[in-house]
């Protein structure tokens, strides 16, 4: 299943101001600045949750990540996002999230950026993954995404979000 390209998105500018609105794929066709919210997903044991995205993602398809997120719709915060995309692509209700840091990812080779917004939470009960988003999920330890990182193809925005995690000590 495809993402839908008629949703509107708020378009927002370098300081991550709403300065408009655009459909999404109006925003990645003409490589406008956006907002995206990621969830970093550990369970009791402190396994963190890692997936492979479906063929039909309009960014990264078949890539892996060990976020959780997604774009936001206007009018849409941050933490509504994050916890909106962790228990939809979880399959899960009544998340919570806690936010990290922000930054703004710069996609050079598609002219495209956006604000990622990084939460993270604790999930203890059982996944039913979005079959839509997701293709495969495991829970990983830092050692083992470590390993896997020159084995497998992460998804950009999720490589450079998992290297500032760690870079925060």
């Amino acid at each position: 299943m495809s993402e839908p390209t008629d949703e509107l998105l708020d378009v927002v500018d370098e300081q991550d101001r709403v300065i408009g609105r655009a459909t999404r794929a109006e925003v990645y066709a003409r490589g406008l600045t956006h907002r995206c919210a990621m969830v970093l997903v550990r369970n009791a044991e402190g396994r963190i949750f890692v997936h492979r995205r479906s063929a039909g993602k309009q960014y990264a398809p078949g890539t892996y990540d060990v976020f959780v997120g997604g774009v936001l719709g206007v009018g849409e915060s941050y933490a509504q996002a994050a916890v909106r995309e962790a228990e939809e692509e979880l399959g899960v209700s009544g998340i919570t999230t806690e936010p990290l840091f922000r930054f703004l990812f710069d996609l050079e080779s598609e002219a495209c950026s956006w604000f990622c917004d990084v939460h993270q939470a604790v999930w203890t009960g059982p996944v039913t993954p979005q079959v839509e988003e997701i293709d495969w999920h495991g829970w990983l330890t830092e050692e083992e995404i470590a390993e896997r990182l020159d084995e497998w193809d992460f998804v950009p925005d999720g490589r450079e979000a998992w290297r500032r995690y760690l870079a925060r000590g």
